[in-house]
């Protein structure tokens, strides 16, 4: 416990109750520091780390949530939080295209594609080594000059517009680093001679989960570990007063701050605020919107699902680009894990992207049961869907532009914005990464400890737990 800070007894205000706010709040405290509350919107903790309960007893997640690392603080909290309460999994997570499962990554892998397409992503991969040369201008070209035309064409051009619901061409590339599988191009040329799959790339290979309660239980763990008075729940903030440095509140009551952090997205923080210089400005952010849909069933998963944890769809033929077998992250996911199991889809919307959710469960199924997920229609006993507005944060080719403008601006007011969307950095956007920009913040104003995850997200990624 840390008692003599930079921090004194200023008045701290978080606003989110999601792994930063948490990861924030949780530091304060071992700090020694009091003197703080976390405003949160919703009844319960966790953002977009939350968990549901359905009408039928089924858990689901927000998206596919798993538990992997990259800072042994953040490890050593979530051992105090669920100290006997983990499921570890080793990954396997496969792509669905052809009409035949594929082992991800899928460059590693192209040997089970059919031979004039494997030839063809075989042949663009060679040429995309021996003639790299330009630097790319964007994510599309980033990919063609890294995979090739065949990859590009058949994988990920099309994998990464369903994703991000944004053309690759206006997307920037920096954020890529260990997100996507580089080329190696020896390694590739002999899996295919040898017929071998590569399954094991991946800061993810091996991740745990919650044993009841879904990712939420992380966070409502954490919540309860504060003191009860420093959480006020169904408390939204409508206005941010930056000049005299207070929040008008969803309740009509006013909230004033010495020190302000806020993990509500930047766009939303900046257009109900006083900063009318930079609402233009934020106007530049791109994100998509999230729909998560589970499906709750009855008897037991196919064989070619029982081992799998999740699954791309690069095709068209599905409007989701991802598939989780939830049943398979913790048999409390469904009510009765002996006769019940369940799959969580999700699906992206942006402009770029219209989705037709009146439409989308009934598309959702169809494309269940044509990808052969689903035996029957009839086995299916429950149906959720949650929709999560700010889902993902664009990494938009002036992204870079806007927040190196904005977060400054706002922290000349004592504003600090953080997290997924308080930062909108996808690259540092993980629930480990998330809970470290708060806790980092805190050392930052604390202590005058550099933050690393917010500024060096290279740095930050580079690290093997």
């Amino acid at each position: 416990m840390m008692s003599d800070t930079r921090l004194g007894d200023k008045r701290i205000v978080i606003v989110g109750a999601g792994p930063t706010g948490l990861g924030s709040a949780h530091r304060l405290i071992e700090c020694g520091i009091r003197n703080f509350v976390v405003l949160e919107r919703q009844p319960h903790p966790g953002g977009l780390a939350s968990s549901f309960v359905d009408d039928h007893g089924f858990t689901w997640d927000v998206g596919g949530h798993v538990q992997f690392s990259h800072y042994q603080y953040f490890d050593d909290l979530m051992d105090r939080l669920l100290p006997n309460d983990w499921l570890w999994h080793e990954r396997e997570s496969w792509i669905w295209m052809q009409n035949a499962f594929i082992p991800y990554p899928f460059q590693n892998n192209i040997r089970h594609l059919p031979q004039d397409v494997m030839r063809e992503c075989l042949r663009g991969l060679i040429r995309a080594v021996s003639q790299r040369n330009a630097a790319p201008a964007n994510f599309a070209e980033w990919i063609r000059s890294n995979f090739g035309e065949g990859i590009a064409r058949h994988f990920m051009l099309p994998y990464n517009f369903k994703v991000w619901a944004y053309p690759p061409e206006e997307m920037d590339f920096q954020w890529v680093g260990e997100r996507v599988a580089q080329v190696d191009l020896e390694r590739i040329v002999f899996n295919v001679l040898d017929g071998r799959d590569d399954l094991s790339w991946g800061p993810n290979n091996r991740f745990r989960f919650p044993r009841r309660g879904g990712t939420g239980e992380i966070w409502r763990r954490l919540a309860a570990s504060l003191p009860g008075d420093h959480i006020r729940y169904n408390t939204g903030v409508e206005y941010l007063d930056s000049t005299h440095k207070r929040l008008r509140l969803t309740d009509g009551s006013t909230e004033p701050f010495d020190i302000l952090i806020s993990t509500m997205p930047l766009d939303m923080l900046v257009k109900h605020s006083d900063l009318n210089e930079y609402k233009s400005c934020v106007d530049l952010l791109r994100y998509s919107t999230v729909h998560v849909i589970g499906i709750g069933l009855k008897g037991e998963p196919p064989p070619s699902l029982r081992p799998k944890c999740w699954m791309y769809f690069p095709e068209a033929n599905s409007p989701f680009y991802r598939a989780t077998v939830f049943s398979n992250y913790s048999p409390h996911n469904v009510p009765n894990a002996s006769s019940q199991w369940s799959l969580m889809v999700e699906v992206a919307e942006s402009p770029c992207k219209p989705v037709e959710t009146e439409r989308l469960i009934d598309e959702v199924i169809s494309a269940l049961l044509e990808n052969r997920l689903v035996d029957s229609a009839s086995h299916i006993v429950s149906v959720w869907k949650h929709s999560a507005c700010h889902g993902y944060p664009t990494p938009y080719r002036r992204r870079d532009d806007v927040i190196n403008s904005v977060l400054p601006a706002l922290e000349s007011c004592g504003v600090y914005s953080r997290g997924r969307f308080g930062a909108w950095k996808y690259e540092v956007s993980n629930q480990d990464h998330s809970l470290m920009q708060g806790v980092e913040l805190i050392d930052h104003l604390a202590l005058g400890v550099p933050e690393v995850t917010l500024f060096r997200p290279d740095l930050v990624n580079q690290a093997k737990r």
